[in-house]
């Protein structure tokens, strides 16, 4: 323990380590934060059926990889998903088209022109993948939505657009995270943001599995020897 403790003391000080240590940890911070900010025209309090729907399956594992994000209807709810399909996209394309082959033999100057490539088919992706999140939130809780409970208020299309918008710039923010951190922070951040959004359902994961075995009487300490 002290040699840990001694170990955390020597990173800190070395200026460079230390101010990119912090930068990581402040735009993990921001994507976390993000992460709780629902989106406009949804009522917060009546997510429950989103929960459980994203509970287990496919969508589980979309919502664990966005931290919850998917599940709270965040502004982040599609999270970096979007992106990893589009760099997939872009390497199966490098293999089989001859363009992308010579973008990835031009050195410096064709890995950048891949990234913007894979940034506007990350725009693409999303767009076509926020109107299917709308209609899956309406369908789950249609009277948590302003433009079905009030339409007087805020029309659905309004609802619609907006929506689609930031998802679309929320996914594209998330995006633009992941690189900060892997150009000002340690480590690669779009692995990084990955893990932390996996790591902060683990305490939710724990106590539910804990409630799980008190109430069928297996104890707490059958859990833990596990």
């Amino acid at each position: 323990m002290k040699n840990l403790i001694q170990t955390i003391r020597n990173i800190f000080k070395i200026e460079d380590l230390r101010l990119r240590i912090l930068n990581t940890l402040f735009f993990l911070l921001i994507y976390r934060l993000g992460t709780h900010v629902v989106l406009p025209g949804v009522d917060p309090l009546q997510l429950d059926k989103l929960r459980q729907q994203t509970s287990e399956g496919v969508l589980g594992l979309l919502d664990m990889f966005s931290g919850g994000a998917f599940s709270h209807a965040s502004i982040f709810a599609l999270g970096i998903m979007p992106y990893i399909s589009a760099s997939i996209v872009v390497q199966l394309l490098s293999i089989a088209i001859p363009y992308f082959q010579k973008l990835q033999k031009e050195g410096e100057s064709g890995r950048k022109k891949i990234n913007n490539i894979t940034r506007w088919l990350t725009v693409i992706i999303t767009a076509f993948q926020a109107p299917g999140y709308i209609v899956n939130l309406r369908s789950q809780v249609a009277g948590a939505i302003v433009s079905v409970s009030n339409p007087e208020l805020v029309s659905p299309f309004q609802f619609w657009f907006t929506s689609i918008v930031i998802l679309v710039a929320g996914t594209m923010f998330v995006m633009w995270l992941g690189e900060k951190i892997t150009d000002k922070g340690i480590g690669n951040g779009i692995s990084l943001i990955i893990m932390i959004g996996i790591i902060s359902r683990l305490p939710s994961a724990f106590r539910d599995e804990v409630a799980s075995r008190v109430n069928q009487g297996g104890g707490l300490v059958v859990l833990l020897l596990e």
